[in-house]
């Protein structure tokens, strides 16, 4: 799972777009973006561009409450990108949901990490610019998108086992009708499917098309990855690991598929040190749950990777310079 700075650009966005009934001249130019974007043979966004993007569509159209339903209700599946696409193909919702997390940074500035137990299948998502304000309706449409796809590629009335957001919609009904149970509050923007249903097969399944689409989607991550530094790749590694704890930089070494002293070397060629990305990517991550949640210091800490909220709490004093307790008065 990586994450870039910049990532390519959909075409299929065009069509979302214009599905919207919006006009896509009017959008990227309240987007501040070329009029040719989606005509250009590679174009890519950064991360705020692409909040940006976001939100002249939900501006163009009023500021809908309800703008991930309407998606989910006027935007076939298929049209997301070839990856959505290429997913439909999977033998199961387990299946799809892992390939998704390999290449979820080619849509956009986020990580997905998918765990399995014995009761449930969970995704998580986290967007990996904690600076930047995330537009609300974001983080909604990728729970729509991840059950759309459930019901889609199964032809049935999947409803999720669980459903999470740092910030909920100011109106719930219509997620909770369209959902079948209510989202809550969380810590990370979490989505979860029974074993059953996560088993279940999907009846859009292709082999023989995803042998087509992989070599591609594995051609763009390569290219993206190309443009992204060291650093960048050790961020994203470590939103990955930190919740389980792991934090080392052995443990992000192995991830990226490379020696530890050639972590160091690449690093120090960015004048970098790894503890210098594990407390910054760690001090951004905190300052995010303070302002944007209401979880509670114990949580944060697992979040972050730390042995108990005491700990926590000394660390981000260091950096702060105040306590987590302060700093989210503050908010």
């Amino acid at each position: 799972m990586k994450t870039m700075s910049h990532f390519l650009v959909q075409p299929s966005w065009r069509l979302i777009i214009t599905d919207l009934g919006l006009n896509v001249g009017h959008v990227l130019r309240s987007a501040q973006l070329p009029a040719d974007l989606f005509s250009r043979e590679e174009a890519y966004l950064s991360t705020a561009q692409y909040f940006k993007l976001w939100q002249a569509t939900e501006q163009l159209l009023g500021n809908p409450k309800d703008l991930p339903l309407r998606i989910a209700q006027s935007v076939a599946i298929e049209s997301f990108s070839p990856l959505v696409f290429a997913c439909m193909c999977s033998a199961n919702l387990n299946v799809a949901l892992k390939r998704l997390a390999e290449f979820k940074s080619l849509l956009g500035p986020m990580t997905l990490h998918v765990e399995e137990d014995e009761t449930d299948t969970c995704a998580r998502l986290r967007f990996c610019d904690t600076e930047t304000p995330v537009p609300t309706m974001i983080a909604a449409t990728e729970l729509v998108f991840f059950t759309q796809l459930a019901r889609t590629a199964t032809r049935q009335m999947i409803v999720p086992s669980r459903l999470n957001l740092q910030e909920l919609p100011s109106d719930l009904t219509p997620y909770t009708q369209y959902f079948g149970r209510p989202i809550e509050q969380g810590a990370d923007i979490t989505i979860a499917f029974s074993k059953a249903d996560a088993e279940r097969p999907f009846l859009t399944e292709n082999s023989p098309m995803w042998q087509f689409f992989e070599p591609t989607l594995r051609k763009q991550l390569s290219e993206l990855t190309q443009h992204s530094t060291t650093a960048e790749k050790v961020k994203s590694v470590l939103l990955e690991l930190l919740p389980s704890g792991r934090s080392s930089m052995d443990a992000v070494a192995k991830t990226l598929a490379m020696s530890v002293r050639s972590l160091q070397r690449h690093l120090h060629s960015e004048n970098l040190h790894f503890q210098e990305v594990l407390h910054q990517t760690r001090k951004d991550l905190a300052q995010h749950y303070l302002k944007k949640s209401h979880i509670s210091l114990n949580e944060i800490a697992y979040l972050l990777g730390f042995h108990d909220s005491q700990s926590f709490a000394r660390a981000f004093k260091q950096w702060q310079g105040q306590t987590p307790l302060a700093f989210r008065k503050q908010k």
